[in-house]
């Protein structure tokens, strides 16, 4: 992050990236990514290169989030405040369960014969 024209970008591979329009086709995707921008007031000010991999496009979009609203509490500890308020500084806790032994997954079981 670093002040600019407001140029949001994901980094794809070393020196290949795309824009937030292209990279995140949903439009409550492109929501998720510009919220703290808005809330803080900071859209066409800033540059962000971003990098993400795994999960969903969902998933990524959260993610991309947390770590916006993470370079802006860097960049400017006074609008903290306003990121807290609106939830962006808080990570979803939630994860995969692990696989249990004796079991076909974390909670499926084996199919069970009588006979």
């Amino acid at each position: 992050m670093k002040p600019g024209s407001g140029k949001i970008s994901v980094q794809i591979t070393r020196g290949r990236t795309k824009t937030i329009e292209e990279y995140f086709t949903e439009i409550r995707d492109r929501e998720d990514v510009f919220a703290p921008l808005k809330a803080t007031g900071l859209i066409g000010k800033v540059d962000i290169v971003a990098r993400c991999n795994g999960g969903g496009t969902m998933g990524q979009a959260q993610a991309v989030r947390l770590g916006i609203a993470r370079a802006i509490k860097g960049y400017d500890p006074s609008l903290e405040g306003a990121l807290r308020d609106n939830g962006f500084l808080t990570r979803d806790p939630r994860e995969v369960e692990r696989k249990k032994y004796g079991q076909a997954g974390a909670r499926r079981r084996f199919q069970f014969s009588k006979r």
